[in-house]
């Protein structure tokens, strides 16, 4: 299990080399080694997520597989082709979620493994992280690009039109929008069929609906108000940002702060 850890992480390196600007490689690593690295990561986590007792969905399981699934929706949505520097961001943040979870391992069992709705609503609302993820990571570069257009520096590597670029940063956070509406929609009204439990507004879940506001808003800001640049960029990190405090940051406190 472990060689496949260091077998993902050696990949993902060499795929962010590949995507770096100025590495000299050519086309074929750039398509082959993303997804060579994904199928690594993905063989990985299912050694150590999947065991006989349930789902193991400890903090370090989960960092392991927002990393894993971030790659697969910038690679899947082209981001890593049309945008470089996305790969330079989610690359080498995967790298390394593929080794924490052998590095600090600690068992944390999902008690509703055998409930097909519970680990839907888990599996949604992990690919709504990584959907807005992408879109930080994308936001970000686009930012950087739109200022060294407007300072006059010619790019390196060519890109496509931030017009074109801006649309697709869009669909991304319309698409992780719908998600985390799914995810959050299930928890409230299904909550005791896929918890066992009555939905509570618990840390976790006001840092979730917050987040949720927020792009919401963000998605009528665009539609209505045309928002785009760094008005969008402050409301994407925003969003994203209580999104991660609402599942990884809730998990790091009671996990490893409290120690349960």
């Amino acid at each position: 299990m472990i060689l496949l850890h260091v077998a993902a992480f050696a990949l993902y390196a060499a795929a962010a080399w590949a995507l770096w600007p100025g590495s000299g490689a050519t086309s074929v690593p750039r398509r082959v080694l993303p997804p060579a690295a994904l199928a690594a990561h993905a063989l990985a986590a299912a050694t150590g997520v999947v065991t006989p007792e349930g789902l193991d969905l400890s903090l370090f399981h989960a960092l392991s597989l927002v990393g894993g699934l971030t790659v697969l929706v910038a690679w899947a949505t082209g981001a890593l082709a049309s945008l470089p520097g996305v790969g330079a961001v989610v690359l080498p943040v995967a790298a390394v979620a593929t080794l924490v979870p052998v590095a600090f391992g600690s068992a944390h069992r999902f008690p509703y493994a055998g409930a097909p709705w519970a680990t839907a609503h888990i599996a949604v609302a992990l690919l709504a992280y990584a959907f807005f993820i992408v879109a930080a990571a994308q936001a970000l570069v686009m930012t950087g690009l739109e200022s060294r257009l407007h300072r006059g520096l010619a790019e390196g590597t060519a890109t496509p039109p931030l017009l074109t670029l801006e649309r697709a940063l869009f669909r991304l956070i319309a698409a992780g929008f719908v998600l985390l509406s799914l995810a959050l929609a299930s928890g409230v009204l299904f909550s005791e069929e896929l918890f066992g439990r009555a939905f509570q507004f618990t840390h976790k879940n006001v840092f979730a609906v917050a987040s949720w506001v927020v792009f919401g808003l963000l998605v009528v800001g665009r539609w209505r108000y045309g928002w785009r640049g760094r008005k969008a960029l402050r409301w994407i990190l925003t969003g994203t940002l209580l999104l991660i405090l609402a599942y990884l940051g809730t998990k790091f406190v009671v996990e490893i702060v409290l120690g349960r």
